[in-house]
């Protein structure tokens, strides 16, 4: 090899990473560059032309000063406890966790109190920031109701029930709440509905249906008697328009229609009846008016339609005797029932005086009210009554069924009324 491509070579081999060839190149240095020049990271990394990478310094300049001298033992050496905390050096959640004060024996700080952990091991999501429990709505438990809608809805999406016929259709839509009221019409079902309905309601039977093989011969006699059409339904079919698990087999199809009752009489007792949900308490309300010669009812907003398939059939088809009103305003009413001199009377449980004890002069025109099963008469219809009264009876018991109560003092009301004459 030449002299000339030794010294190439020998040059090559000296030159630092980092350093110009040409030492023109560089720039002039300046004081403040006199500073000591830091390397990218606390350990090894690129450092800058001084130093090129930290591996290339000889073992042996780890314990040398700057100026080459020997250090002392543990100057420079790296404290892992002085040096500055980086995020990262410790799992979050750790000793000295986000948020936490050495002062606290190095627990750390937690959200919350101590000891209680932010995050849940099963989602590990946040604790704050889970929505509340929702606590279930509270609907309307009309069982029958309930079970009948969803029947139509059912039967109507399933694809038999392009087979049926229009007129079955409407029939099935009798069966809900919402059908009955924008069709107007209402079924009564049972043999003994529909023979009330055809015996003292002709006027508003449209048809009656009734299952193939019906046996009831004197019933049937009496249809045609009205001159009522009868047509045949199949087992299904009659199963579909049904209320009840085991039916009887005969259903009248009927125009809603009721009576209203007739304020103006001298002598009248009314029954106001506040939010009364249970179908077959209301069915037995009207069948104890019609049994103690009630002059009417008026059913308040909230108590459930006269028309149900329930009531219906809790009264046996008798309710259409009873002169009655429903969806009413009971305090409109109860003010327009005061100006035609009726005594407005509530029962309560803190009452002084039992119905027998109101002077006789006020018994003339009464209308007692009862009320819901559960809440009892509004207290605020307690408050617009002219009397309260209650029931004698034996302190073992707090209270009693609003059929029950509504029996005794139709009882009372109507020895009142015979005592007056």
């Amino acid at each position: 090899m030449s002299e000339e491509n030794k010294r190439t070579v020998r040059m090559t081999l000296d030159r630092k990473f980092g350093v110009s060839e040409k030492k023109d190149e560089r720039r002039p240095r300046r004081d403040d560059d006199n500073r000591e020049e830091k390397s990218f990271g606390d350990r090894g990394g690129f450092r800058s032309e001084r130093g090129g990478f930290r591996g290339d310094r000889p073992r042996g300049a780890r314990g040398l000063r700057e100026d080459g001298s020997k250090r002392e033992d543990g100057e420079g050496r790296f404290d892992r406890e002085r040096r500055p905390r980086r995020f990262g050096d410790k799992p979050f959640g750790g000793r000295g966790r986000f948020g936490g004060d050495r002062r606290d024996g190095g627990r750390g700080g937690r959200f919350g109190r101590d000891g209680e952990r932010p995050f849940s091991r099963e989602d590990r999501t946040p604790l704050f920031r889970q929505r509340p429990e929702q606590k279930a709505e509270l609907v309307d438990e009309n069982i029958d109701e309930a079970a009948l809608e969803a029947r139509a809805a059912q039967v109507e999406a399933t694809e038999e029930s392009a087979s049926n016929p229009p007129w079955f259709k409407k029939l099935l839509a009798l069966t809900t709440e919402k059908g009955r009221e924008r069709e107007g019409r209402f079924l009564g079902e049972g043999v003994h509905v529909v023979d009330e309905l055809v015996s003292k309601h002709r006027e508003i039977v449209i048809a009656v249906y009734a299952v193939e093989g019906f046996e009831d011969e004197a019933l049937v006699e009496k249809i045609n008697e009205a001159d009522i059409t009868l047509h045949m339904l199949t087992a299904e079919q009659m199963k579909q328009l049904s209320s009840t698990v085991t039916t009887q087999g005969i259903i009248a199809h009927c125009r809603i229609a009721n009576t209203k009752p007739n304020y103006e009489q001298s002598r009248s007792v009314l029954t106001l009846v506040d939010a009364v949900q249970d179908p077959g308490n209301l069915g037995t309300l009207f069948r104890t008016s019609l049994g103690f010669k009630s002059n009417g009812m008026v059913l308040g907003r909230g108590t459930v339609s006269p028309f149900n398939p329930k009531v219906v059939r809790g009264s046996s088809g008798t309710f259409l005797r009873v002169p009655f009103e429903f969806d009413i305003d009971l305090v409109d009413h109860i003010n327009f029932l005061r100006s035609k001199g009726y005594t407005i009377i509530a029962t309560d449980l803190h009452a002084k005086q039992s119905l027998k004890e109101i002077p006789q002069h006020k018994l003339r025109k009464m209308a007692f009210l009862v009320g819901n099963e559960g809440a009892g008469t509004n207290p605020y219809f307690i408050e617009l009554a002219d009397e309260t009264v209650k029931i004698p009876m034996s302190s073992e018991l707090e209270s009693l069924n609003v059929s029950v109560a509504h029996g005794i003092l139709s009882y009372e009301a109507a020895q009142i009324q015979e005592e007056l004459k």
